[in-house]
């Protein structure tokens, strides 16, 4: 179930295609969508500020962003991507939006099937978060 939710085959492709570990591609797509300081992309993506400077570090040195200063706050720097860095990142995006091929084959009962499970799952909180996830409902006594 992992490697259907993960893909991580899809993220390999998608990482060799454009030449950017699938990690600084996460940040390089936020940045392409809005600039952003870096502490709001770390909290973004999930990683501590000084992780983040490093990649970002690592993604300027490459010419796919910049730092500019905030417009209204002296002490940040906003992350701006660069015109290659929207390009490297909008190529991402047709490659990571297009379906697996196994998905296309799929026909039309079993996609109606497969959209209406992906909406049971998305709208609610993960049960394994719930309190009593895992236990045997109470019967009334």
């Amino acid at each position: 179930m992992c490697d259907l939710v993960l893909d991580n085959e899809r993220r390999r492709y998608v990482s060799d295609a454009v030449g950017l570990s699938f990690g600084r591609l996460r940040v390089l797509r936020r940045v392409a969508v809005r600039s952003m300081p870096i502490g709001e992309l770390a909290t973004l993506v999930g990683v501590d500020a000084p992780n983040m400077t490093a990649v970002i570090d690592d993604l300027e040195s490459q010419g796919l962003v910049r730092r500019q200063p905030h417009p209204t706050d002296r002490r940040a720097k906003l992350v701006v991507a660069t015109p290659r860095g929207h390009e490297l990142a909008k190529q991402a995006d047709t490659i990571m939006s297009t379906p697996p091929v196994r998905l296309s084959e799929l026909g039309g009962d079993d996609l109606a099937a497969l959209v209406r499970i992906l909406r049971l799952v998305a709208t609610g909180p993960p049960r394994d978060l719930e309190p009593d996830a895992g236990k045997e409902p109470r019967r009334p006594s």
